[in-house]
């Protein structure tokens, strides 16, 4: 109408990659599981280092190497069903971390491979590498990214069945495990429900929130992380999800890899 003011901007490849997904992630029995944290000691931590250094260890990194050791546990919880009914459950746990290389642009998926074997300190450092630079990130300079862009959008569903049905394929495209920062880009708590596209787990971070809390019969202010952990029901059934988050919990609460 005359008068209305507005901006055209493209509706990029990128993106029809990820409606693409989202597309087979909307069929999918998914369960969430909406988790509070006490991080008070691991936020600490990091502020000391921080200090100390003149260096922010990434948050993400931390819930990163405390996801991997947590699966390594309970290495059920990452499984794939392949096209023959099995489950396919790998010992190395590959996190897929979304990272948004600009402001305002398609967060790129970067995996961590076998995560499980790796320190924070490697974690972190793989992270800021890929913030600093994302073409270092195999999964945009490959190959198969690229070509998908160019490619039609029932072709690329069509690769998402395939991948699905083979976990081998699943893994390497993919990993095993999707952690994504969400709530890095606010203040204040809350949970953050996602899609869980391709993968049987995945976490999703939400924020982070002062309030009171008991510690040793005393009332103090703790800081909170708001997690949410996505799983296949077709696949993890409550009570491995349930023994896995405690782990998680426990591994976070004490800051571990932070000491």
């Amino acid at each position: 109408m005359p008068g209305d003011s507005f901006v055209v901007a493209p509706f990029s490849a990128k993106r029809q990659l990820v409606v693409d997904s989202l597309a087979i992630g909307a069929r999918r029995h998914i369960v969430h599981g909406l988790v509070e944290m006490d991080v008070t000691r691991a936020r600490q931590l990091i502020r000391e280092h921080k200090a100390r250094t003149g260096e922010t260890l990434s948050f993400t990194a931390f819930v990163c190497a405390a996801c991997a050791q947590a699966i390594d546990r309970h290495k059920r919880v990452q499984a794939y069903r392949d096209w023959r009914n099995r489950l396919i459950i790998f010992d190395e746990v590959d996190v897929v971390v979304l990272i948004e290389p600009a402001a305002g642009g398609v967060a790129m998926p970067h995996i961590i491979r076998a995560a499980n074997r790796k320190t924070l300190r490697e974690i972190h450092a793989e992270i800021r590498r890929v913030q600093a630079r994302p073409s270092a990130s195999p999964q945009t300079s490959g190959w198969v990214t690229r070509a998908g862009l160019f490619v039609p959008s029932f072709v690329r569903r069509f690769f998402f069945w395939l991948w699905m049905k083979n976990p081998h394929w699943l893994k390497r495209a993919s990993g095993t495990v999707v952690v994504s920062p969400i709530g890095m880009f606010g203040r204040g708590g809350g949970w953050g429900v996602g899609i869980l596209t391709l993968h049987t787990l995945g976490l999703f971070i939400g924020g982070i929130v002062e309030k009171p809390g008991v510690v040793d019969g005393r009332i103090e202010i703790r800081e909170y992380l708001d997690l949410t952990i996505s799983m296949d029901h077709d696949i993890v059934d409550g009570a491995p999800a349930a023994r896995f988050a405690q782990t998680l919990t426990e591994l976070i609460e004490n800051a571990e890899g932070l000491h």
